[in-house]
């Protein structure tokens, strides 16, 4: 299984990231997986009906980005075992996945930590940009 991954909507699900989790090397010493499923809000940040995100992304530099934030969260935090983070590119809409993010760690509070820091970075670091439709028109969103 990749760890970082760039899919379209629908290619993977959340349970089976979880699965993959379960079964890699050095879960027997985890006591806690945090997951966390992004997903498309029905009102924009104008307060009008969301009609599509669309993600884009420079893949190749995603991709780095994606793994240089999971090597620093593993290695900023020794009890968090395995981390996989999954961005959906594509057209998207309300209700739809957006990103996956899944760590298994020897204990919660570590745990919870790693997927939010993971998340936060994503956010800001990875070369994907989101481009939010409304009713009342498009705009870039920055996080």
């Amino acid at each position: 299984m990749d760890k970082v991954k760039l899919v379209k909507k629908g290619e993977v699900k959340l349970q089976d990231l979880v699965e993959a989790v379960k079964s890699s090397e050095g879960f027997s010493e985890c006591g806690a997986i945090v997951a966390f499923n992004g997903v498309v809000r029905g009102v924009g940040h104008d307060g009008s009906k969301v009609l599509k995100l669309c993600y884009e992304a420079y893949e190749e530099a995603a991709l780095q980005s994606l793994k240089a934030i999971r090597q620093k969260i593993l290695t900023g935090n020794p009890e968090v075992k395995e981390l996989v983070i999954y961005h959906v590119i594509d057209e998207l809409e309300s209700g739809e996945d957006t990103v996956f993010i899944v760590a298994a760690g020897m204990h919660r509070k570590e745990t919870f930590k790693a997927v939010l820091e993971a998340l936060e970075m994503v956010k800001t670091e990875a070369a994907i940009w989101k481009k939010e439709v409304t009713v009342k028109g498009e705009a870039w969103i920055t996080s």
